[in-house]
């Protein structure tokens, strides 16, 4: 049906009380639920037809692989022509047709689409923590690195930067205690180890460049049409805590981006989160709380968020408040679970005296639905038992051939095929590292030179202290040689002079001595006095002779 101003979702038999989606209310969110084949997936697929004719953008993660086949128009060939084109009619729908949908495939892997990258600093350690499994200490640990990487100027890019940074922590563990608090090598060491684990389940190709840019997720084609964004998560969801928090960090990505508008006429952009439940597994306080902040803010951007789960009672209260537009499938009351499920779910919805909610749940066929949809003025309107409206687009998957063609044609190209590795902290701290080995090589040589050179002069101090004490030695040798020999000398003169010969020269040269003093003192008493020979002629030849026998003698 033709409406420019909402989307046509179902009608009773005969086309009696027609639900239409309201654009200008479905940024206010939703939640698809149903036990597993009563008709989910053609539900959504058929909503996201009628977003993406209006205009509105949308992103959905195919889970199994049949949404992709919103990309190809249906066939008249197909096994379930004639029951859509039955239930077409059942509803009133006359300008129902097939039609294909304007398609952009995405893959983290880059296997059955175009890679989607974020880097770890846009992820942040809240959401890194939840996708590690990490307790409170050690998220406190990781947001530690952060800060310090943003401190030093370190881009953290991927899983290879966060774990350098991770060893560089360690290595500062004592500073950054004292700075920040505790970092215990034990909590680095647990975190690197989530670390590997993320690794083994191909974590390492979400974190790297080029990082999504989200306006590659807001456009229309040539028609006018929305472009529908399907992330192919067939494999994604053997990883289901990457799989949940790489779509909260989507929603928040978007969040962030798209300005805030208020109520705008239609959607910016409609968000389709299927297996819900596996965002809400576990998730601690601070993760609920992240998660409801967004979904209640985020309709100020402009952004609708539904939620596709199983159960309705997967999604939290505080969540689930905020979701206007309800579209309940069949649900199975075997279990006290199921029964309670009922219960809940038959509560959500506005009273309506002609539909028995929780009867009617476990009654539901096949593409029927409970519905209730907000009406123009923002109430719920009261609930009504439908028929859901045929998809225009094939239900089942494309082929191969058929995604390959599409992939390479679509408006993204080549843009985010080829990962870009640039300088980031892991090359850095490399460097560093590398700069500081060099320095300690250096310094090590330096200290070996040096005490080279310690030893040396120590050696030659030695040397030098020894060869004083060699020369002193011999100088005291020589003295005593000496000594020796001055002794001996004097011993030999004085045995000579003891000698008999000596001593009868000795005596020969006194005698003679005594003769010639006596001759010339004679003369000399002669000279002075006469011949006379008086008393005083006695007394000085006495005298002179004892002089001049002194001279003698000393001779």
């Amino acid at each position: 049906m033709t409406d420019t101003t909402s989307i046509f979702i179902g009608a009773g038999p005969g086309g009696a009380n027609p639900q239409r989606l309201e654009l200008k209310r479905a940024n206010r969110h939703g939640l698809i639920a149903g036990a597993t084949g009563t008709g989910k997936t053609v539900t959504v697929q058929g909503i996201i037809e009628g977003f993406s004719a209006a205009g509105v953008p949308c992103f959905v993660a195919d889970v199994k692989g049949d949404l992709s086949g919103l990309a190809m128009a249906g066939s008249p060939t197909a096994k379930n022509h004639e029951i859509f084109a039955a239930r077409a009619r059942e509803v009133g729908d006359e300008a129902w047709a097939y039609a294909d949908t304007p398609v952009q495939f995405w893959d983290l892997y880059g296997e059955q689409g175009h890679p989607i990258r974020t880097t770890i600093s846009e992820m942040g350690p809240l959401l890194l923590s939840r996708l590690m499994d990490l307790n409170d200490v050690q998220e406190g640990v990781l947001t530690i690195a952060f800060h310090v990487a943003d401190k030093d100027g370190l881009l953290l890019l991927d899983l290879d930067d966060l774990q350098a940074m991770l060893v560089s922590c360690g290595e500062r563990a004592d500073e950054l205690t004292t700075t920040y608090g505790n970092v215990s090598k034990q909590s680095i060491g647990t975190i690197q180890r989530s670390l590997l684990q993320l690794r083994s389940q191909g974590g390492e190709h979400f974190f790297g460049e080029p990082a999504l840019d989200m306006d590659d997720f807001i456009g229309v084609d040539d028609k006018g049409r929305g472009i529908v964004n399907v992330l192919a998560a067939d494999k994604l969801m053997a990883s289901p805590k990457l799989y949940a928090t790489f779509l909260l960090w989507l929603m928040s990505e978007l969040f962030e981006h798209l300005p805030e508008i208020g109520d705008p006429d239609k959607p910016k952009l409609c968000f389709f989160f299927d297996e819900a439940h596996l965002l809400f597994d576990n998730a601690p306080k601070a993760l609920l709380e992240k998660i409801e902040q967004v979904v209640r803010l985020i309709r100020s951007n402009g952004v609708g968020i539904y939620f596709i789960t199983q159960n309705p009672i997967d999604i939290p209260d505080t969540v689930a408040g905020q979701l206007g537009n309800r579209v309940q499938h069949a649900l199975r009351a075997f279990t006290p679970r199921d029964q309670a499920a009922v219960k809940a779910a038959a509560t959500t919805f506005r009273a309506n005296p002609g539909v028995n909610v929780e009867t009617a749940i476990t009654e539901l066929k096949v593409g029927e639905a409970l519905v209730s949809l907000l009406l123009p003025d923002g109430s719920p309107s009261p609930v009504e038992r439908t028929l859901i409206a045929p998809p225009c687009s094939r239900v089942g998957p494309v082929t191969p051939v058929e995604r390959g063609v599409m992939i390479s044609t679509d408006p993204i190209g080549s843009k985010y095929d080829t990962l870009i590795d640039r300088q980031s902290a892991e090359e850095i701290l490399a460097g560093k590292a590398q700069e500081a080995s060099a320095a300690a090589a250096e310094a090590a040589a330096k200290t070996e030179a040096d005490k080279a050179a310690a030893a040396q002069a120590k050696a030659d101090a030695v040397a030098a202290k020894e060869a004083e004490r060699q020369r002193v030695a011999n100088q005291r040798e020589a003295d005593r040689q000496a000594k020796l020999a001055e002794r001996q000398a004097a011993a030999e003169a004085k045995a000579a002079a003891n000698s008999p010969w000596n001593r009868a020269i000795t005596s020969a040269t006194r005698s003679a001595s005594s003769a010639v003093g006596r001759q010339v003192a004679n003369e000399v008493s002669k000279a002075v006095f006469g011949s006379s020979r008086g008393a005083g002629a006695g007394i000085i030849g006495g005298l002179m002779r004892g002089v001049l026998g002194g001279l003698f003698k000393g001779r």
